[in-house]
C-alpha cells in the first residue's frame, strides 16, 4: 500500500476536515447521526496510518463554532459520541503512545464533554508519538480574535510593544502556538472550502480534496493524499532555480 511513497519527504503535520458524514447517512437512508457514528473507523485509520509513518501531528476538524446552528438533537448526539469514542479509544492511544491535545474553545464544550476531554489530554500528556489535535468548537476567525486580545493584554501589562509584535511573535497567541503549520490538508467529499479551519496557519499548506465522504475513508486514501504531496513543488512564494 505505500509503495512509491518516499518515507524522507512525508509532511510533519497534516490537517483533515472530516466532511461528508451527512451525505454518507442519506445515502444509507438513515440519520446523520449514522453517519458520524460509521465515521469511528475513518477516525481510527488515519490516526493508525499518521502513527505508523511517523507524521508528528494530525489534526482533525472534529466541531466547529458554526456546528452548534445544527439540530439540538445532532449536537448532543455528536457530544456524546465524543465522550464515548474517548472512553473506548484510551487504551489505544496509551498502547501507540498517541498525545492528544485540542485546539477551541473547548472550556464552552458540555460539561461532561470538557471533563472527559481534560481528563484525556492529561493521561496521555507524556506519550511521545503522534500529537493528534482534535478541533473542537474552533474557527479560524475565532483563533485570530482570541489571539489579538491576548496580544493586546500584553501590551496593556508592558509586556509587549508595538515592534515586537511580529508575524512569529503572533503566531505564539494562536491556539496551535508550538505546533508546525500544516504541510498538508485533506478534504473529503469534494468540496472546496477550507470552512474557517485554521486561517492563519494554512497560509503555505497544500490542499488534497478527494470525492470520498468521511466515513469511507481508509488508510489507502490517506497514502494516496500524502502521494499527491510528494508531486507539489513547494515554492512559498518563491522562484525555484532551474
Amino acid at each position: 500500500m505505500e509503495k512509491n511513497l518516499d518515507k524522507n519527504n512525508l509532511p510533519k503535520h497534516v490537517s483533515v476536515i472530516m466532511d461528508g458524514n451527512g451525505r454518507w447517512a442519506k445515502k444509507q437512508g438513515a440519520a446523520r447521526v449514522f453517519g458520524h457514528k460509521n465515521a469511528i473507523k475513518a477516525v481510527r485509520d488515519t490516526v493508525e496510518g499518521c502513527a505508523e509513518l511517523g507524521i508528528s501531528h494530525l489534526s482533525l476538524f472534529a466541531f466547529s463554532t458554526e456546528n452548534w446552528g445544527r439540530p439540538k438533537k445532532e449536537v448532543d448526539a455528536l457530544m456524546q459520541l465524543l465522550v464515548s469514542t474517548i472512553n473506548s479509544e484510551m487504551k489505544t492511544l496509551m498502547k501507540n503512545d498517541v498525545k492528544l491535545s485540542s485546539i477551541g474553545d473547548i472550556e464552552n464544550l458540555p460539561g461532561k464533554c470538557y471533563n472527559e476531554l481534560k481528563t484525556a489530554i492529561e493521561q496521555t500528556a507524556q506519550n511521545k508519538g503522534l500529537n493528534l489535535i482534535l478541533a473542537l468548537n474552533y474557527s479560524g476567525k475565532w483563533d485570530i480574535a482570541q489571539a489579538c486580545k491576548k496580544a493586546l493584554t500584553a501590551c496593556k501589562k508592558g509586556e509587549l510593544s508595538d515592534e515586537e509584535l511580529t508575524d512569529l511573535k503572533f503566531e505564539s497567541y494562536l491556539s496551535t502556538a508550538g505546533i508546525p503549520d500544516p504541510e498538508l490538508l485533506i478534504r473529503t467529499s469534494g468540496e472546496y472550502r477550507i470552512s474557517n479551519f485554521m486561517l492563519w496557519q494554512l497560509a503555505y499548506t497544500e490542499i488534497y480534496i478527494t470525492e470520498v465522504l468521511w466515513p469511507d475513508f481508509r488508510k489507502e486514501h490517506l497514502i494516496n493524499a500524502l502521494r499527491n504531496y510528494q508531486t507539489r513543488e513547494r515554492r512559498f512564494g518563491k522562484v525555484i532555480s532551474e
